[in-house]
């Protein structure tokens, strides 16, 4: 099992909880912090000392107070250690429940397991430590099969025409404009914007620049 690990969470009671999950484990060394930014100072203080830690276990949500913070967020904390210890094994324990989101977590930031703050948590984070642990990634099964869903989602010539004109910088309100030009039907506002938020629907997403930027992400644009 993990000999070194640090948790980022900023409420105690789940601070507390997290730390009772852990103590099963036998773990010898452990870190709990409230800050972003005090996680990212001792892991890169832990590496100087050449005795790094094995694992991140982080929340992505931070609430501001009268500490300001340069890293605000758990996407924050995980891009900044993972530029000086890329190997360092990370889960997010959140209430984020959008598949959507939790995908590109592992896609863009590069994470080993997600669990998700609901009922049996406790119970998801040990096996999640577990499977990180012998080397796999870890997601519970319901969101796992949310994300399945979501990854099947079959764009339409149309749909891929809206989001290549929205990626080049054209305003939503001018794409009629374009569409006519092609002779693309349907080519009403009033079409290209049902069929915009229905994609956000779909992929839970409520920007249209994140469509966007997942649709880069995947290749479709």
């Amino acid at each position: 099992m993990f000999k070194k690990v640090i948790i980022a969470e900023d409420y105690q009671s789940t601070n507390i909880s997290v730390q009772k999950t852990l103590e099963t484990f036998g773990i010898p060394e452990t870190k709990y912090v409230y800050y972003c930014d005090e996680a990212s100072s001792w892991i890169r203080k832990a590496i100087r000392d050449g005795q790094p830690y094995d694992l991140l276990i982080t929340d992505l949500a931070f609430e501001e107070d009268f500490n300001k913070q340069q890293l605000t967020s758990g996407e924050a904390l995980i891009k900044s250690v993972k530029e000086v210890q890329p190997n360092l094994k990370v889960i997010v324990f959140s209430v984020e429940s959008r598949p959507a989101i939790i995908d590109e977590l592992f896609k863009t930031l590069g994470i080993d397991g997600y669990v998700r703050k609901a009922r049996r948590d406790a119970e998801n984070l040990k096996q999640a430590m577990q499977d990180v642990y012998a080397g796999k990634k870890y997601t519970p099964a319901d969101l796992k099969q949310s994300i399945k869903q979501k990854n099947t989602y079959e764009f339409s010539a149309f749909d891929v025409t809206i989001l290549s004109l929205l990626a080049k910088g054209i305003l939503q309100k001018d794409i009629p404009f374009y569409l006519q030009q092609k002779n693309i039907k349907p080519s009403g506002l009033s079409s290209v914007e049902k069929r915009l938020n229905q994609m956000k629907e779909v992929l839970e997403f409520s920007k249209n620049e994140q469509l966007i930027a997942y649709c880069k992400d995947i290749g479709i644009i």
